[in-house]
């Protein structure tokens, strides 16, 4: 529908293109509160940090830095130019690096430090460097950063800015999985800065095989902060998947933040560094399931307790068979759990994989030298006390036997054979009416948002997938960030940054029984509107249903069986032996539609075939006949319950009115139409775009005629619509104030012909004189 939008010799799609356009200009605004695409064009944007104390989002991209203040009435932002030290971007390119992609200083890391400091670093032309970012104290707008106080970077972000990687700051220290040199073959996990040693771990496959990391979070295992470990998400290859070469499982991995290493043994190494298997899966027939190995990204979900966060992930399958998607959420004690179990064990190459019966050294490998691990007269101060056997055993079998499987034994989100990736995801956890509900924001690699809920339906174990909303944001998402405070997302991709609103209620429609089908746990139904559910509401009548969305049960107006009428009665003009296009979207992606024809007060269902489709947007008419027109209804079905959407009246143009409008002489209209125009039958004009771009009218004009004429179709009652799209679209200030004056004219003329008519209804009608400016 955009290539004929841009198609001038599309005549007949005119009216649909502008539709279509507008529904979906006025959707996307609903959603996006504001977009920032950096004050140069192209943002390029490789990192990002959410700052809710302070309302601020911070912006890492190709040589820049932004700030930008959050709020509903500001939208100040802030920038310092940081480029790669002098000689850097020379000698990077003299490696053979690519002079724009790779050879520049693309910012991949932004952290909090201290209450007035970022910590930033950068690829830095394959150099990579770190430096402080002053950001002021909460209520100040400071963004500045001295570029003579920059240090390397190297441990603490790759090298190459399209390698993958994951870091945690807390406490002063950075802990860090990635590729710490210049061909990204030395893949570690880092911990620098800080007051305590630097961190790394063994060059051995055992402990890390061609690791790609995700995600790495902090989380306490209790009030003694000396158990406190960083846990890190990511894909290796598997040493235990046998004969199956290039299998790739995903991976838990956790390490002592107090980790100082051996005193003889792993000097300087991780000394408690184990990992386990994170398990997606679908139970299939046979025992056999579907796994999911490949992990794309991980949302930890806070709670009250920070103990146990819920760990949402997207997961994809690397098998030639099928393309899938799958969200699976695990549980905290279910990945102690794991960690607390048997090691995985192999007597030789000859033996397959098992669980380790032996004896395990005390304290046992993995654990954190704290109150809980000390004994009486048998206490370790720290790693460096422990015995050389337990540092032994933690090199040697760094993988826990029992795998970690989600929550329900299965994911709460399958997509398969889809048209995109997902590729992100941020989870909200939104109180309702009757419980908690975790709400989804899932983006894809196409540029959509999905807004999804899962529910589990009674006492079953199956999951019902709601999708609340879809919406295309950008052409392709890098990262997306959910903020409670601000009751947005935000999404981001290579163009730029743009604040997705969590809810808009207001377009559930203007009756309860709408609002309790869309099943957001954002919106309640309060007795005038669907508006925003808030807890502890002095509003007692409020209707909200998310589990089952019944409006006959939550809506006292509603009876079974009662169809809901919320009708936009529309006018949509066709040509015969063209395409048109009949637009209907049901609010709920769930909701099934059908389309009835009405002609001579007689109702049919629409009969589809080839030629006349039923789409998600739409009913297509690939070619249109005049037997065609009528009024057609669109319904949607939903739960049982039926609601009108929209009555649209299909009006299709004679192919032979259209033909001669199409057969142009050297003036750019036909004799017939000329004719006519002369007799005031129709009354030429020409758009703004025939006067501008440094055209003459004549050039210009001849080649945008047929707007003219399909505004002779439509008839001058819509000409303020599609006037108002196209000045917007092609006329500049200047002309733009010339065409409101002329067009002002023409309305006038338009209204005092009719006052003419109405005097003297046997007279013939005549073009108004007043026309004659416009005409010229």
């Amino acid at each position: 529908f955009f290539i004929s939008c841009s198609s001038a010799w599309s005549l007949h799609v005119l009216p649909l293109c502008l539709t279509f356009l507008l529904t979906h200009a006025d959707k996307l605004l609903l959603w996006l509160s504001s977009i920032f695409s950096g004050h140069h064009g192209q943002l390029s944007l490789s990192a990002v940090f959410l700052d809710e104390y302070r309302d601020r989002l911070f912006l890492g991209g190709k040589d820049i830095l932004y700030s930008l203040l959050l709020g509903p009435t500001s939208s100040e932002s802030k920038e310092i130019y940081w480029p790669p030290l002098p000689g850097n971007r020379e000698d990077c390119i003299q490696t053979g690096k690519d002079p724009q992609t790779e050879c520049a200083n693309f910012v991949r890391l932004l952290q909090p430090y201290n209450r007035t400091h970022l910590l930033a670093c950068g690829t830095g032309a394959f150099q990579p460097m770190c430096a402080f970012i002053s950001v002021g104290h909460r209520g100040e707008h400071v963004f500045t950063m001295d570029p003579l106080n920059v240090e390397s970077g190297r441990g603490k972000v790759p090298h190459d800015p399209s390698f993958p990687f994951a870091s945690a700051f807390s406490g002063g220290e950075l802990y860090t999985g990635l590729t710490a040199d210049f061909l990204g073959r030395d893949s570690v996990i880092f911990r620098s800065m800080g007051g305590r040693s630097t961190m790394r771990t063994e060059t051995d496959q055992k402990l890390l095989h061609d690791p790609k990391f995700i995600a790495a979070h902090l989380i306490p295992d209790n009030d003694d902060r000396d158990n406190d470990k960083v846990y890190f998400f990511f894909t290796e290859k598997a040493t235990e998947a046998g004969d199956r070469e290039g299998s790739i499982h995903t991976r838990v991995g956790r390490v002592c933040a107090n980790d100082v290493g051996g005193q003889r043994v792993l000097v300087n190494k991780w000394s408690t560094f184990i990992k386990a298997r994170l398990v997606c899966s679908v139970p299939g027939p046979h025992g056999i399931d579907t796994h999911f190995n490949q992990l794309e990204d991980v949302f930890l979900l806070r709670t009250k307790d920070e103990r146990n966060p819920d760990v949402y992930a997207i997961f994809s399958t690397i098998s030639n068979v099928f393309q899938g998607f799958a969200v699976c959420v695990y549980r905290m004690a279910d990945i102690r759990e794991a960690f607390n179990g048997p090691f995985a064990h192999k007597e030789g190459p000859d033996y397959q994989w098992g669980a380790y019966e032996g004896r395990v050294p005390y304290p046992r490998p993995g654990v954190c030298p704290s109150k809980i691990t000390n004994q009486p007269g048998r206490e370790f101060g720290s790693t460096k006390d422990f015995p050389d056997s337990v540092l032994q055993f933690a090199r040697s079998h760094p993988l826990m036997w029992r795998p970690v499987f989600p929550a329900l034994r299965q994911p709460v989100l399958v997509k398969a054979n889809i048209p995109y990736k997902l590729k992100q995801i941020v989870v909200d956890r939104v109180e309702a009416e009757d419980g908690h509900y975790d709400v989804m924001f899932i983006g894809t690699d196409s540029g959509t948002v999905l807004k999804v809920i899962a529910l589990q339906g009674g006492n079953s174990l199956e999951m019902e997938v709601v999708t609340l909303e879809e919406l295309q944001v950008f052409k392709r998402l890098l990262f997306s960030s959910c903020s409670s405070r601000q009751q947005a997302v935000f999404v981001g991709s290579p163009a730029g940054v743009a604040q997705v609103k969590l809810h808009r209620c207001e377009t559930y429609g203007k009756a309860c029984a709408e609002c309790c089908l869309a099943r957001d746990p954002y919106c309640a139904w309060d007795g005038s509107s669907c508006s925003r559910y808030t807890p502890n509401s002095k509003r007692r009548f409020r209707r909200q249903d998310i589990r089952h969305g019944n409006p006959v049960l939550q809506c006292v107006d509603q009876s079974p069986g009662e169809d809901l009428d919320v009708t936009e009665d529309k006018v949509v003009y066709g040509t015969e032996n063209n395409s048109t296009f009949l637009e209907c979207v049901p609010r709920s992606p769930q909701a099934t539609v059908t389309w009835l024809v009405q002609r001579d007060d007689r109702k049919d269902e629409v009969k589809l075939d080839d030629r006349v489709m039923s789409t998600d947007q739409g009913l297509l008419f690939r070619r249109l006949f005049r037997h065609d027109e009528g009024v057609y209804i669109c319904r949607s079905r939903e739960h049982g319950f039926t609601q009108v959407l929209g009555r649209i009246t299909l009006e299709v143009l004679q192919g032979e009115t259209v033909d001669e409008l199409m057969a142009r002489d050297n003036a750019g209209l036909s004799d017939s139409f000329k004719d006519r125009a002369a007799a005031g039958g129709y009354r030429a004009w020409t758009p703004c775009s025939a006067y501008g771009r440094g055209g003459a009218p004549g050039q210009l004009g001849q080649s945008r005629t047929w707007f003219k004429d399909i505004m002779q179709l439509i008839g001058p009652s819509n000409l303020p619509h599609v006037e108002e799209y196209c000045e917007r679209m092609w006329c500049n200030d200047k002309l733009r104030r010339k065409h409101k004056s002329m067009l002002e004219k023409y309305r006038q003329a338009q209204e005092s012909a009719r006052k003419a008519r109405s005097k003297n209804s046997g007279e013939r009608n005549r073009t108004p004189r007043d026309l004659s400016a416009w005409e010229e």
